[in-house]
C-alpha cells in the first residue's frame, strides 16, 4: 500500500476491520485515536513503521475484506446495537458480581482490585446512559435520514438543530471511556494475573479484556464509519433547509 503511512488510523480499520488485530497487537489505538496518521502512531507508541506495515499489507492483499463503510448506516446501526450494546448489557452484571468477589477475598493483598471496581463501576453506569442516548436520540434520527434519502422526501429539522451536537456529545463519551479503559489495563498489568490469583482472578480479568476489546471496536464503528456518514447525510439533505 504505497500511502498506507499517510492514512489515518481510523480509515485503515474502516476499510477493512481484519487490520485492528495488527494495530491492538503493536498497542496502536484505532477507536479513539483513529484520527492521527499509521506512520505518527507508530512514532507515538515507539513502533517500528515498516513492520507495521508489511503486517497491514499481508492482511490487505489477502483479499478478504470486511468494509464497513459499505454498510449502510442504518445496517450499521443494527450490528452496533444487536452485537456490541447487547454484549455491554450482557456482561457488566457478571463483571460485577466477580469484582466484588475478587475485592473481598484479594483486596487486602491487592488494593489495586478496589480501584479497579470504582473504574469499571463509574464506567458501566455512564455507559448504559449512553447507549439509551444513542438508542432513543441519536440512532432513530440517523435511520430517518436514511429513510428519507430512499424514499426521496424531505425531512425536518431534529430538536438537537445539527446532527454534530449529539455526535460531538457521543465522541466526548467515547473518549472519557476510552481514558478509563486505559486505566484499567495499567492497574491490570495488561490483565495480567498475579501469581497468587485464583481461577476467578483470571476469569475476571480475561472477561475485562474481553470488554475493553470490544469496546474499541463498538466505538471505532460509531466514530469512523457510522458518523462521517450520518454527518455526510445531514449536510446533503440540510441544504436548502
Amino acid at each position: 500500500m504505497e500511502n498506507i503511512a499517510r492514512q489515518k488510523v481510523g480509515d485503515i480499520v474502516a476499510s477493512n476491520f481484519r487490520t485492528s488485530k495488527v494495530l491492538t497487537a503493536h498497542n496502536i489505538d484505532f477507536c479513539c485515536g483513529g484520527g492521527i496518521s499509521l506512520q505518527d502512531a507508530c512514532l507515538k507508541k515507539n513502533q517500528n513503521l515498516d513492520t507495521v506495515i508489511a503486517e497491514l499489507e499481508e492482511i490487505l492483499q489477502s483479499g478478504e475484506d470486511q468494509n464497513w463503510q459499505e454498510l449502510d448506516p442504518d445496517k450499521l446501526i443494527d450490528r452496533i446495537v444487536q452485537k456490541h450494546h447487547s454484549y455491554i448489557l450482557g456482561t457488566i452484571p457478571a463483571l460485577r458480581i466477580y469484582l466484588d468477589k475478587l475485592c473481598n477475598v484479594h483486596g487486602e493483598r491487592h488494593n489495586e482490585l478496589y480501584e479497579i471496581r470504582s473504574l469499571f463501576e463509574e464506567g458501566s453506569i455512564a455507559l448504559l446512559q449512553h447507549m439509551e442516548k444513542e438508542e432513543k436520540i441519536l440512532f432513530p434520527y440517523i435511520k430517518a435520514m436514511v429513510s428519507a434519502e430512499r424514499d426521496g422526501f424531505p425531512l425536518s429539522k431534529p430538536h438537537f438543530e445539527h446532527i454534530e451536537n449529539p455526535i460531538q456529545i457521543m465522541e466526548a463519551e467515547h473518549a472519557t471511556e476510552g481514558v478509563r479503559f486505559m486505566r484499567i489495563a495499567q492497574l491490570t498489568n495488561n490483565y495480567t494475573c498475579p501469581p497468587d490469583g485464583c481461577q476467578t482472578f483470571k476469569v475476571t480479568y480475561a472477561l475485562l479484556q474481553e470488554f475493553e476489546e470490544d469496546l474499541h471496536t463498538h466505538i471505532h464503528l460509531e466514530n469512523n464509519v457510522l458518523f462521517p456518514a450520518s454527518r455526510r447525510m445531514f449536510s446533503k439533505q440540510m441544504v436548502g433547509n
